[in-house]
């Protein structure tokens, strides 16, 4: 039986500079970094919730090349797709985020759903801020 979602997967061109990125600018703690056959298994954590693992993963095997050389133009481009992140405050967060240096690619709107940014990481994802708020099917009417 399934139980929860473990392990998620956001690609970068580098491991440590991702890493670095989500642990010192975002505050998530890094997890594993091993080699294995060739092959670097490097995931991180938010500290409130160890039991999802995000690997930060190269584009290669299992990918066949077509589907690596994909997410790397994504990445190339700034267009990957990446994690949504609830935050408390999301005009607070992308003031601190801007003084890190993060790139904010849309900043803080009211939506029916809560404030809402897209800031983008050093490797070409965009991660979608979000300050949470009750809604109904009637506010987006």
């Amino acid at each position: 039986m399934i139980r929860n979602v473990s392990l998620i997967t956001l690609y970068c061109r580098d491991q440590d500079e991702a890493r670095d990125f989500y642990v010192d600018v975002l505050g998530f703690v890094s997890n594993t970094d091993i080699q294995m056959d060739g092959f670097r298994w490097v995931t991180i954590n938010h500290p409130d919730h160890p039991e999802l693992e995000i690997t930060l993963m190269k584009p290669g095997p299992p990918l066949d090349d077509e589907g690596a050389d994909f997410y790397r133009r994504q990445l190339d481009k700034g267009q990957a797709g990446g994690l949504g992140l609830r935050v408390d405050d999301c005009r607070k967060t992308c003031q601190e985020l801007a003084a890190k240096g993060v790139t904010i690619l849309q900043e803080p709107s009211d939506r029916p759903y809560g404030v809402e940014a897209v800031i983008r990481d050093n490797q070409g994802n965009w991660l979608v801020l979000v300050e949470p708020r009750e809604f109904t099917p009637e506010d987006f009417a």
